[in-house]
């Protein structure tokens, strides 16, 4: 599902939790091509990819009380990475949660991460990685929504339907 802070609306910048949302369900394929010149960027880990379980949480009818639904394995990581003209002291940090056990898939994403806090390269970033992430997440919504309309029944229809035939064996 997506969320309110995965359409920013135009003209508003660009924040963190809004990349990082994206990042969490991006594809490796998108992030390992859109990182191939930066996978070699100096960087040195805080920690290291890691697999674990997370609770998960629902509510029913999205009102109700919360309930514990199951567990889902994530994997997680943090770095430290040196950017262009920025002093060694002050390397970005990037942090990444990612469903599964994709060690490679967090790295990038926290790479990514980290690489977005320069304003200088957001905005190439945002072009280059971000944009065809969310246009593969709509395309993925999209074919859900319209597996799913497959499967809709208009009961109006029917029941008009289902009248029509029984004013013809009236006559």
């Amino acid at each position: 599902m997506f969320q309110a802070f995965d359409n920013p609306g135009p003209g508003r910048p660009l924040e963190r939790a809004q990349w990082m949302a994206l990042l969490a369900r991006a594809p490796l394929g998108l992030l390992e091509s859109a990182l191939h010149d930066e996978v070699h960027r100096p960087a040195r880990w805080l920690r290291t990819p890691e697999t674990g379980l997370m609770m998960v949480q629902g509510r029913a009818g999205g009102t109700g009380e919360r309930f514990n639904l199951g567990e889902v394995t994530v994997t997680r990581c943090a770095l430290r990475v040196a950017q262009p003209g920025i002093a060694d002291a002050e390397a970005t940090v990037g942090v990444a949660y990612v469903l599964g056990r994709s060690h490679r898939q967090v790295h990038l994403a926290a790479l990514a991460d980290a690489l977005l806090q320069n304003p200088a390269r957001q905005a190439a970033l945002d072009a280059q990685l971000l944009e065809p992430i969310r246009s593969h997440l709509r395309s993925v919504q999209a074919t859900r929504q319209a597996r799913a309309a497959s499967t809709k029944v208009d009961f109006f229809t029917v029941a008009r339907e289902s009248g029509s035939d029984s004013d013809e064996d009236d006559e």
